[in-house]
């Protein structure tokens, strides 16, 4: 099977899509990509960032090795002032907005559209967090989470080769073979 991960060039394209600094003015981010996303001999990289994600670096982003970052993902770390009853766009002009860095460890796995808020500090190695989620809070390492709000509905467990290639060769629900001929 080819590699799901993404060689430099497309790594280098899908983080030009996806690295945005909406408060610049403010604080300019970086991301970071920790040393051994290049360390694996067989591959240019071992993560995957969607180039339709939304990485938010007004504060500064990490990035573990073996992630994957899948498309409309938005992580923010960034929030607005709510405070007060003053029109919120005056209260930005005059104070900006708040901002903080935020660490995601190694084998992270965040979902199709999930949103990752700006209170979330840390995300730990192992986590994954389901499709359309919204993450308020910092998940422990190997926890599953979904919803929304995101909570956890799971932990990833240590299991055998067999239990995956049964797993991979089960069968799965297939539609009829007539289905063709009744499509419309």
């Amino acid at each position: 099977m080819p590699p799901t991960t993404l060689t430099k060039a497309q790594l280098d394209f899908a983080l030009d899509q996806a690295v945005r600094h909406p408060h610049g003015h403010v604080h300019k981010g970086k991301l970071i990509l920790h040393s051994g996303v290049f360390a694996d001999p067989d591959r240019e990289t071992n993560i995957l960032v969607s180039r339709f994600a939304l990485l938010d670096c007004t504060g500064s982003i990490e990035l573990g090795p073996w992630c994957n970052i899948s498309a409309r993902c938005r992580i923010y770390t960034h929030d607005h002032i709510h405070l007060g009853r003053r029109p919120l766009l005056a209260v930005e002009e005059e104070h900006g907005v708040i901002w903080q860095d935020k660490k995601i460890g190694a084998d992270v796995w965040i979902h199709d559209g999930t949103i990752v808020l700006y209170q979330v500090t840390h995300i730990p190695d192992g986590v994954v967090i389901g499709a359309g989620s919204v993450l308020t809070k910092n998940p422990g390492p190997y926890e599953i989470w979904a919803g929304n709000p995101a909570r956890k509905i799971g932990m990833r467990t240590e299991t055998t080769e067999k239990e995956i290639e049964k797993l991979a060769g089960c069968q799965t629900f297939r539609l009829s073979p007539t289905f063709d001929e009744q499509k419309r």
